[in-house]
């Protein structure tokens, strides 16, 4: 049980964004690229989306191929990473099913994370049962391909903790079959929670707040000239606020030392051009342009992919399929070894 293994994935209810891509794609296509995991395994989690897109599948439909292209623009290579389906993997949901019996309703219910986008979510008493449920769906995941790492937010860390009590209970309970796994966060604290444009704490479609890899350059130029910064800072001569100020949130995770000399060469550093505007004399405007020369670097080769791989859709679920094929059998494996310790594998 030494190997190292990474299970991550992303809901598919619509293009990625760069929160995504600080949060999670950037982290994984440099760990996939270290060669110190014998196996990554990346999950368009389409069965996660379906608990509150339920009325819409052909929202979800649509989506996976879109999160798989961003996938593959980002770098994510299908010979180093195993890309699948989450729905198309029978074993999933069978084991969900045994671990229901592992924890409580008033457990589930206690989850931060799932009382805050119940929340969001304005379901009122119409959440479906599958949603307040699905830590352990993501439990079931994990433990599926037997993964010791999973790189995610910090907002996932409670269903994380969710999944190790699910394999204590289950390993004492049977045999220990089952793996505990670790979580790994972005170091860089900013990226962990990439607020939208709007300053609000969330980046997403519904609130029309999000910048995606696939957004042409004027559509990103655009978004960050309307960015929120500091309200009191309404003349260049005003001292501005740097906390709370979306501009300077989205330098800190994107900005490195080479840009500067680059794209902005009166300032050696970050920490320079914030003392500046703090003291005043620097306007919204110029630190925009900066931002958006740093993210078009970032984001153009990202977009030129993604086009090329949007020319060929049959090779891209070619793709999906090959990967859907390979974590099917790590799945089945995991579902073996379950049944055995728990003694119901009647026909072996």
């Amino acid at each position: 049980m030494n190997d190292k293994i990474i299970l991550t994935g992303d809901r598919p209810s619509g293009k990625l964004h760069i929160g995504h891509y600080v949060g999670s794609l950037r982290q994984r296509v440099s760990l996939q690229n270290t060669g110190e995991f014998q196996e990554i395994f990346i999950m368009i989690a389409d069965a996660q989306a379906l608990t509150d897109n339920f009325a819409d599948p052909a929202k979800v439909r649509a989506s996976i191929t879109e999160v798989a292209l961003d996938y593959l623009a980002v770098g994510l290579d299908p010979k180093k990473s195993t890309i699948f389906i989450q729905s198309q993997i029978p074993e999933l949901p069978e084991l969900m099913i045994y671990y229901l019996n592992l924890v409580s309703l008033a457990r589930v219910q206690r989850n931060p994370t799932v009382k805050a986008e119940i929340g969001q979510k304005n379901f009122g008493e119409g959440v479906p049962v599958g949603f307040v449920c699905y830590p352990i769906s993501q439990a079931a995941d994990i433990t599926a391909f037997k993964a010791t790492t999973v790189p995610v937010g910090e907002d996932q860390k409670p269903m994380l903790e969710q999944t190790r009590e699910i394999v204590r209970k289950f390993n004492e309970i049977y045999a220990p079959v089952l793996v505990e796994p670790d979580i790994l966060l972005a170091e860089n604290e900013v990226c962990l929670r990439l607020p939208g444009t709007d300053g609000k704490a969330k980046m997403s479609k519904s609130l029309g707040n999000a910048i995606y890899l696939s957004d042409s350059a004027d559509t990103v130029r655009e978004k960050i000239m309307s960015m929120y910064t500091d309200p009191t800072h309404i003349k260049v001569s005003d001292p501005g606020h740097i906390e709370g100020n979306t501009v300077f949130t989205y330098l800190d995770a994107f900005s490195r030392p080479e840009h500067f000399p680059r794209y902005l060469k009166e300032y050696a550093t970050l920490d320079e051009l914030k003392d500046h505007y703090r003291r005043g004399g620097l306007g919204d405007v110029k630190i925009k342009k900066f931002l958006n020369s740093i993210l078009e670097e970032e984001l153009a080769p990202i977009r030129e992919r993604r086009a090329e791989y949007a020319k060929d859709l049959t090779a891209l679920y070619d793709m999906l399929k090959k990967g859907t094929e390979k974590a099917e059998e790590t799945a089945a494996q995991t579902l073996s070894d379950v049944k055995r310790a728990m003694k119901i594998d009647y026909f072996a």
